[in-house]
Protein backbone atom coordinates (compact mmCIF):
# COMPACT_ATOMS: atom_id res chain seq x y z
CA UNK A 1 0.00 0.00 0.00
CA UNK A 2 1.40 3.39 -1.06
CA UNK A 3 1.21 6.54 1.06
CA UNK A 4 -1.10 9.28 -0.23
CA UNK A 5 -3.22 6.75 -2.06
CA UNK A 6 -6.97 6.38 -1.68
CA UNK A 7 -6.34 2.90 -0.32
CA UNK A 8 -4.32 4.17 2.61
CA UNK A 9 -6.83 6.95 3.25
CA UNK A 10 -9.53 4.29 3.49
CA UNK A 11 -7.30 2.34 5.89
CA UNK A 12 -6.79 5.47 8.00
CA UNK A 13 -10.54 6.00 8.41
CA UNK A 14 -11.12 2.33 9.16
CA UNK A 15 -8.37 2.32 11.79
CA UNK A 16 -9.77 5.42 13.48
CA UNK A 17 -13.27 3.99 13.64
CA UNK A 18 -12.04 0.61 14.81
CA UNK A 19 -10.29 2.35 17.69
CA UNK A 20 -13.34 4.31 18.81
CA UNK A 21 -12.88 7.69 17.10
CA UNK A 22 -15.92 9.59 15.90
CA UNK A 23 -15.31 11.23 12.51
CA UNK A 24 -16.95 14.66 12.34
CA UNK A 25 -17.05 17.91 10.37
CA UNK A 26 -15.75 21.23 11.63
CA UNK A 27 -19.15 22.87 12.24
CA UNK A 28 -20.14 19.93 14.44
CA UNK A 29 -17.04 20.52 16.56
CA UNK A 30 -17.76 24.24 16.92
CA UNK A 31 -21.38 23.61 17.87
CA UNK A 32 -20.36 21.15 20.56
CA UNK A 33 -17.88 23.69 21.94
CA UNK A 34 -20.44 26.48 22.02
CA UNK A 35 -23.17 24.30 23.50
CA UNK A 36 -21.27 22.88 26.43
CA UNK A 37 -17.97 24.74 26.44
CA UNK A 38 -15.75 21.72 25.96
CA UNK A 39 -14.81 19.08 23.40
CA UNK A 40 -17.61 16.67 24.11
CA UNK A 41 -18.51 14.97 20.87
CA UNK A 42 -17.16 11.73 22.28
CA UNK A 43 -14.21 10.60 24.32
CA UNK A 44 -12.30 10.37 21.03
CA UNK A 45 -12.94 12.28 17.82
CA UNK A 46 -11.19 13.41 14.65
CA UNK A 47 -12.35 16.42 12.63
CA UNK A 48 -11.99 15.65 8.92
CA UNK A 49 -11.13 18.79 6.98
CA UNK A 50 -10.37 18.95 3.25
CA UNK A 51 -9.00 21.95 1.36
CA UNK A 52 -10.15 21.66 -2.26
CA UNK A 53 -7.33 23.63 -3.86
CA UNK A 54 -7.46 21.76 -7.17
CA UNK A 55 -8.76 18.58 -8.85
CA UNK A 56 -12.19 18.63 -7.17
CA UNK A 57 -12.98 15.21 -8.63
CA UNK A 58 -10.43 13.82 -6.16
CA UNK A 59 -12.43 15.40 -3.34
CA UNK A 60 -15.52 13.59 -4.56
CA UNK A 61 -13.60 10.31 -4.30
CA UNK A 62 -12.59 10.93 -0.67
CA UNK A 63 -16.14 12.11 0.10
CA UNK A 64 -17.51 8.82 -1.26
CA UNK A 65 -15.07 6.83 0.86
CA UNK A 66 -16.08 8.77 3.97
CA UNK A 67 -19.76 8.32 3.20
CA UNK A 68 -19.25 4.56 3.04
CA UNK A 69 -17.90 4.72 6.61
CA UNK A 70 -20.79 6.89 7.80
CA UNK A 71 -18.27 9.69 8.45
CA UNK A 72 -18.89 13.40 8.01
CA UNK A 73 -16.21 15.76 6.70
CA UNK A 74 -15.85 19.44 5.82
CA UNK A 75 -14.80 20.48 2.30
CA UNK A 76 -13.51 24.04 1.76
CA UNK A 77 -13.80 25.26 -1.85
CA UNK A 78 -11.92 28.12 -3.49
CA UNK A 79 -13.61 30.41 -6.02
CA UNK A 80 -11.44 29.55 -9.07
CA UNK A 81 -12.45 26.94 -11.63
CA UNK A 82 -9.60 24.70 -10.49
CA UNK A 83 -11.67 24.15 -7.32
CA UNK A 84 -15.16 25.57 -7.84
CA UNK A 85 -17.07 22.95 -9.83
CA UNK A 86 -20.80 23.15 -9.01
CA UNK A 87 -21.57 19.54 -9.94
CA UNK A 88 -18.85 18.33 -7.57
CA UNK A 89 -20.04 20.62 -4.77
CA UNK A 90 -23.61 19.34 -5.16
CA UNK A 91 -22.47 15.71 -5.17
CA UNK A 92 -20.44 16.15 -1.98
CA UNK A 93 -23.37 17.89 -0.27
CA UNK A 94 -25.66 15.02 -1.30
CA UNK A 95 -23.27 12.63 0.45
CA UNK A 96 -23.98 14.45 3.72
CA UNK A 97 -20.79 16.46 4.06
CA UNK A 98 -20.30 20.08 5.11
CA UNK A 99 -19.22 22.71 2.57
CA UNK A 100 -17.29 25.88 3.45
CA UNK A 101 -15.60 28.82 1.74
CA UNK A 102 -11.80 28.51 1.34
CA UNK A 103 -11.23 32.24 1.29
CA UNK A 104 -8.21 34.16 -0.02
CA UNK A 105 -9.84 37.58 -0.41
CA UNK A 106 -6.96 39.69 0.91
CA UNK A 107 -4.62 38.11 -1.61
CA UNK A 108 -7.09 38.47 -4.47
CA UNK A 109 -7.82 42.11 -3.58
CA UNK A 110 -4.20 43.19 -3.16
CA UNK A 111 -4.51 43.83 0.57
CA UNK A 112 -7.39 46.29 0.21
CA UNK A 113 -9.39 45.45 3.35
CA UNK A 114 -12.70 47.05 2.34
CA UNK A 115 -12.59 45.53 -1.12
CA UNK A 116 -11.70 42.16 0.38
CA UNK A 117 -14.67 42.33 2.78
CA UNK A 118 -17.06 43.03 -0.09
CA UNK A 119 -15.45 40.26 -2.15
CA UNK A 120 -15.76 37.84 0.77
CA UNK A 121 -19.49 38.56 1.19
CA UNK A 122 -20.15 38.04 -2.52
CA UNK A 123 -18.51 34.64 -2.61
CA UNK A 124 -19.91 33.50 0.72
CA UNK A 125 -23.38 34.15 -0.77
CA UNK A 126 -22.36 32.18 -3.85
CA UNK A 127 -21.39 29.07 -1.86
CA UNK A 128 -24.54 29.38 0.22
CA UNK A 129 -26.48 28.55 -2.96
CA UNK A 130 -25.26 24.99 -2.49
CA UNK A 131 -25.04 24.66 1.30
CA UNK A 132 -25.87 26.78 4.39
CA UNK A 133 -22.21 27.62 4.96
CA UNK A 134 -21.38 28.04 8.66
CA UNK A 135 -17.58 27.75 8.65
CA UNK A 136 -14.79 29.21 6.53
CA UNK A 137 -11.08 28.51 6.24
CA UNK A 138 -8.17 30.60 5.00
CA UNK A 139 -6.33 29.47 1.87
CA UNK A 140 -2.64 30.01 2.47
CA UNK A 141 -1.72 31.51 -0.94
CA UNK A 142 1.99 30.94 -0.21
CA UNK A 143 3.15 33.13 -3.13
CA UNK A 144 1.13 36.11 -1.88
CA UNK A 145 2.45 38.59 0.67
CA UNK A 146 -1.06 38.90 2.11
CA UNK A 147 -2.38 36.67 4.87
CA UNK A 148 -6.14 36.59 4.32
CA UNK A 149 -6.78 36.09 8.05
CA UNK A 150 -5.75 39.74 8.43
CA UNK A 151 -9.20 40.66 7.13
CA UNK A 152 -10.56 39.78 10.58
CA UNK A 153 -8.49 42.53 12.19
CA UNK A 154 -11.02 44.93 10.64
CA UNK A 155 -14.19 42.90 10.15
CA UNK A 156 -16.10 40.21 12.05
CA UNK A 157 -17.22 37.12 10.16
CA UNK A 158 -19.71 36.19 12.88
CA UNK A 159 -21.92 39.09 11.71
CA UNK A 160 -22.56 36.98 8.59
CA UNK A 161 -23.60 33.87 10.51
CA UNK A 162 -20.17 32.22 10.38
CA UNK A 163 -19.54 30.21 13.55
CA UNK A 164 -15.97 29.07 13.04
CA UNK A 165 -12.62 29.32 11.24
CA UNK A 166 -10.24 26.42 11.97
CA UNK A 167 -7.13 28.56 12.47
CA UNK A 168 -8.93 30.98 14.79
CA UNK A 169 -11.63 29.02 16.60
CA UNK A 170 -10.06 25.66 17.40
CA UNK A 171 -8.91 24.95 20.95
CA UNK A 172 -5.39 23.80 20.09
CA UNK A 173 -4.66 23.10 23.74
CA UNK A 174 -7.09 20.21 23.33
CA UNK A 175 -7.07 19.38 19.59
CA UNK A 176 -3.88 18.32 17.78
CA UNK A 177 -3.58 19.57 14.19
CA UNK A 178 -2.33 17.35 11.37
CA UNK A 179 -2.02 18.58 7.79
CA UNK A 180 -0.63 16.90 4.69
CA UNK A 181 0.95 20.17 3.53
CA UNK A 182 4.29 19.22 2.00
CA UNK A 183 2.97 15.70 1.36
CA UNK A 184 3.84 14.63 4.85
CA UNK A 185 2.32 15.12 8.32
CA UNK A 186 5.22 16.93 9.99
CA UNK A 187 5.96 19.51 7.29
CA UNK A 188 5.05 22.58 9.31
CA UNK A 189 8.60 23.94 9.07
CA UNK A 190 8.28 24.30 5.29
CA UNK A 191 4.72 25.63 5.37
CA UNK A 192 4.16 29.33 4.79
CA UNK A 193 0.71 29.63 6.44
CA UNK A 194 -0.84 26.18 6.97
CA UNK A 195 0.57 25.80 10.46
CA UNK A 196 -0.22 26.45 14.10
CA UNK A 197 2.69 28.51 15.49
CA UNK A 198 3.87 27.44 18.91
CA UNK A 199 1.92 24.20 18.97
CA UNK A 200 3.34 21.85 16.31
CA UNK A 201 6.89 21.97 17.72
CA UNK A 202 5.44 21.26 21.17
CA UNK A 203 3.42 18.31 19.86
CA UNK A 204 6.55 16.98 18.16
CA UNK A 205 8.44 17.21 21.46
CA UNK A 206 5.67 15.17 23.08
CA UNK A 207 5.91 12.48 20.40
CA UNK A 208 2.61 13.36 18.76
CA UNK A 209 3.85 14.15 15.25
CA UNK A 210 4.57 11.55 12.56
CA UNK A 211 6.08 11.92 9.12
CA UNK A 212 3.86 9.66 7.04
CA UNK A 213 0.45 8.01 7.15
CA UNK A 214 2.01 4.72 8.21
CA UNK A 215 3.21 6.56 11.32
CA UNK A 216 -0.33 7.77 12.02
CA UNK A 217 -1.67 4.25 11.59
CA UNK A 218 0.94 2.85 13.96
CA UNK A 219 0.12 5.49 16.57
CA UNK A 220 -3.60 4.73 16.33
CA UNK A 221 -3.00 1.00 16.68
CA UNK A 222 -0.73 1.41 19.72
CA UNK A 223 -3.02 3.98 21.42
CA UNK A 224 -0.49 6.83 21.08
CA UNK A 225 -2.66 8.94 18.78
CA UNK A 226 -4.27 11.92 20.58
CA UNK A 227 -7.90 11.63 21.64
CA UNK A 228 -8.89 14.83 19.80
CA UNK A 229 -7.42 15.84 16.44
CA UNK A 230 -7.96 17.57 13.12
CA UNK A 231 -6.76 15.77 10.01
CA UNK A 232 -6.48 18.21 7.10
CA UNK A 233 -5.93 16.86 3.62
CA UNK A 234 -5.65 18.32 0.14
CA UNK A 235 -7.39 15.59 -1.88
CA UNK A 236 -5.51 16.40 -5.09
CA UNK A 237 -2.54 14.71 -3.39
CA UNK A 238 -4.39 11.41 -2.86
CA UNK A 239 -4.71 9.02 -5.80
CA UNK A 240 -4.43 5.35 -6.72
CA UNK A 241 -3.61 6.00 -10.38
CA UNK A 242 0.14 5.63 -10.97
CA UNK A 243 0.49 8.58 -13.34
CA UNK A 244 -1.50 10.91 -11.10
CA UNK A 245 0.38 9.73 -8.00
CA UNK A 246 3.83 10.32 -9.54
CA UNK A 247 2.84 13.67 -11.05
CA UNK A 248 1.75 14.90 -7.63
CA UNK A 249 4.87 13.47 -5.96
CA UNK A 250 7.23 15.25 -8.37
CA UNK A 251 5.24 18.50 -8.31
CA UNK A 252 5.06 18.57 -4.51
CA UNK A 253 8.80 17.95 -4.21
CA UNK A 254 9.42 21.06 -6.31
CA UNK A 255 6.89 23.07 -4.27
CA UNK A 256 8.57 22.03 -1.03
CA UNK A 257 11.88 23.42 -2.24
CA UNK A 258 10.20 26.73 -3.14
CA UNK A 259 8.37 26.88 0.19
CA UNK A 260 11.58 26.31 2.15
CA UNK A 261 13.08 29.29 0.34
CA UNK A 262 10.00 31.44 1.09
CA UNK A 263 10.04 30.48 4.76
CA UNK A 264 13.75 31.28 4.96
CA UNK A 265 13.22 34.68 3.29
CA UNK A 266 10.37 35.53 5.67
CA UNK A 267 12.29 34.62 8.83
Amino acid sequence: MRDFSLDIYRELLESLQRNGYQLIGYADYIKSQKLIGASVHSDKFVILRHDVDAKPENSLRTAQIEHAFGAKATYYFRIGKESNQPEIIRAIVQLGHEIGYHYEDMSLCGGDVDKAWSHFQTWLAYFRQYYPVETICMHGSPRSKWDSKELWNSYDYTTLGIIGEPYLDTNFHDVVYYTDTGRCWDGYRMSVRDKIPGFQALWEERGLMWHDTFGLLGAIKTKRFPQHAIITTHPQRWANNNGEWWTEFIGQTAKNIAKRILVKVNE
